[in-house]
């Protein structure tokens, strides 16, 4: 490919839209080009870098067992209705773009395929012995996100591969997603990317188990938290630790303490002359649950620790018996729409008295009270006093009336002990989620009535896996992952052409016929080779060799008249000076001890 066919157009500028580095380089070196919000054109040089990441996916994929398909975008309501996800995916902050035909029937376009898989696999797989099965597809999938942001890391439109696995048991489920693990990090070592399996929770998909696999950088949107030994690693919405202890805070007799303007942990440290971990607050808030009900909270966490609304919204799941869609905090308007008197937010204490529903338009008129056990453990501690302007000191739980339903609600972080060694401190680092995998279970294949005759010939729903990639996701990480302050830096296996030949003054005769030389002989040896023939000045046809990211540059210049060229290295910028025979030995040895 010559770069004057190639419609490359590249910036000097940072893009004021891109807020990240692989955003930036992608959209400067002309990979990407934005259409609308979230929405991106894939540009000729992009496409090449999906296929190859495409390829390698699958291979793998081929080579764990998996079956290809392509399965309908365009996906009815009522099915996703049958599995209880319809509301939830298309209502308040749902990501579904959802639409109605001419027939008003509902329709959603798929950001995943878990009702589509298990109706047919239901209608064509009837026994034990057709099992176990994994398909699998690579297609555009959509996201209505609320914020689109950093081109095709949150993007509204993009490329996934799907697998979804079918088995007669639990321990062959087990097996699969082992295989799928061990699939996928062949996935991620072959394209390049340094990447962590961690556990995760399974959101809105749903299964006992799960676990995520981030490629490491600085500006990834997850956080992560790891032990030291190795041993344990997990995202922060399911991460798990002990926390530091409390500073004791000496007994004394119970009081009443005048608080004001003191509504938050840090104004009351700071006048009260506390420390956070004598603290318990308290957080009113409410939750959407599946059937319109809305269920205020009141949840107690020491006051040095953050709530993880993800566990919070498990742990009312697990106690309402009922999906909850969301969760949000109560706030003054609030109250007022719902025709109830003003809260003393700011001064909330665990014993707030349900009287203070009474009236409620729409919300039940009793607390669910749960507590972190942070809270829970503290012996004496602060809270509010349920008057504006007034805490409690001293308190304890017996005096509040009891301690709380106790959930783990709070978010782990850096420094925490980890639970499988006391003696080990988590660490944090940032992630970018490629991939996840999942222990579906028979959540679906119950929904939607799906089964297959087992060995005593009854009836019974299939066990399922799911196991999805990011290709367009892993595109730019592997940017965020692999650059420099001069641009991209790929790594072999997904860049879109491994050798760029740049002829540094096309209209010098012996250049132009060297570099064409040099260039039919590396399309010969099968070298994915880009030819850099345009009349530009030889800095900025430089300038834009290290932008796109090539892994080898030949550069073809003053010495050409004596056969003489520079091979320059990406990614450590290392030159040597070659007759144009030893540049092409030295490029096929290398490339192909490289992509082995």
């Amino acid at each position: 490919m010559r770069v004057s066919r190639l419609m490359l157009v590249t910036l000097r500028d940072v893009p004021a839209e891109a807020e990240i580095t692989s955003h930036q380089l992608l959209v400067r070196g002309g990979y990407i080009r934005r259409v609308s919000a979230g929405i991106y054109a894939y540009m000729p040089l992009m496409w090449r870098v999906l296929n190859k990441i495409t390829k390698i996916v699958q291979q793998e994929m081929d080579t764990a067992g998996g079956l290809q398909t392509l399965l309908p975008q365009l996906q009815p309501a009522d099915l996703w209705e049958r599995s209880g996800r319809w509301k939830a995916y298309t209502e308040g902050e749902g990501i579904m773009f959802h639409l109605k035909d001419r027939q008003g029937r509902e329709l959603g376009l798929g950001p995943t395929h878990e009702e589509i898989i298990t109706k047919l696999v239901g209608e064509t797989i009837s026994s034990y012995r057709q099992l176990p099965i994994n398909l699998y597809q690579i297609q555009t999938k959509f996201r209505d996100e609320i914020r689109p942001r950093f081109g095709l890391m949150r993007s509204r439109e993009f490329i996934m591969k799907d697998a979804y696995s079918f088995h007669a048991n639990e321990a062959d489920l087990k097996a699969t997603y082992n295989k799928m693990k061990v699939a996928y990090q062949q996935i991620f070592s072959k394209c390049g990317l340094i990447a962590v399996a961690v556990d995760a929770d399974s959101g809105a998909i749903g299964g006992a188990a799960s676990q995520e696999f981030m490629v490491t950088a600085d500006s990834g949107e997850d956080l992560i938290l790891t032990s030291a030994d190795g041993k344990y690693s997990a995202n922060q919405e399911k991460a798990v630790s002990k926390a530091a202890e409390p500073l004791l805070l000496k007994g004394d007799e119970p009081s009443v303490i005048n608080t004001p303007g003191q509504k938050s942990v840090e104004e009351l440290c700071s006048k009260q002359l506390l420390n956070p971990s004598q603290i318990v607050k308290v957080l009113a808030m409410l939750a959407l649950i599946e059937d319109g009900k809305e269920q205020p909270l009141l949840i107690s966490i020491r006051g040095d620790q953050e709530l993880n609304e993800v566990k919070l919204i498990n742990a009312l799941t697990n106690q309402i018996g009922k999906l909850v869609i969301g969760i949000n905090s109560i706030t003054q308007d609030q109250l007022h729409s719902q025709g109830l008197r003003n809260w003393p937010l700011g001064s909330l204490g665990p014993d707030l008295e349900d009287s203070y529903l009474n009236g409620a338009s729409s919300w039940n008129n009793e607390f669910l009270r749960l507590s972190d056990h942070t809270a829970a453990e503290l012996n004496c501690f602060v809270c509010g006093a349920n008057e504006i302007d007034k805490h409690r000191n001293h308190m304890n739980w017996s005096l509040l009336g009891g301690v709380p339903r106790k959930f783990d609600l709070r978010k782990a972080k850096d420094g925490d002990f980890s639970l499988h060694n006391p003696n080990q401190k988590l660490q944090e680092t940032r992630g970018i989620e490629v991939g996840h995998i999942f222990q579906l279970g028979r959540k679906y294949s119950k929904a939607l009535e799906s089964s297959f005759t087992n060995e005593a010939g009854k009836p019974e729903p299939f066990w399922m896996g799911c196991y999805g990639i990011g290709i367009s996701r892993m595109a730019q990480a592997a940017v965020e992952q692999h650059h420099d302050e001069a641009g991209i830096c790929w790594p072999i296996a997904i860049a879109p052409f491994q050798v760029i030949v740049v002829i540094a003054n096309i209209k010098d005769a012996s250049q132009k016929v060297l570099g064409e030389k040099l260039y039919q002989a590396l399309q010969t040896n099968s070298i994915e080779v880009l030819l850099d023939d345009r009349p530009e000045r030889a800095g900025v046809k430089f300038k834009d060799a290290d932008l796109i990211g090539i892994p080898w540059r030949v550069v073809v210049g003053r010495d050409a008249e004596s056969g003489k060229v520079e091979l320059i290295k990406r990614s450590n910028k290392e030159v040597q000076l070659l007759s144009s025979e030893e540049a092409i030995e030295a490029l096929i040895r290398k490339i192909s001890a490289s992509i082995k």
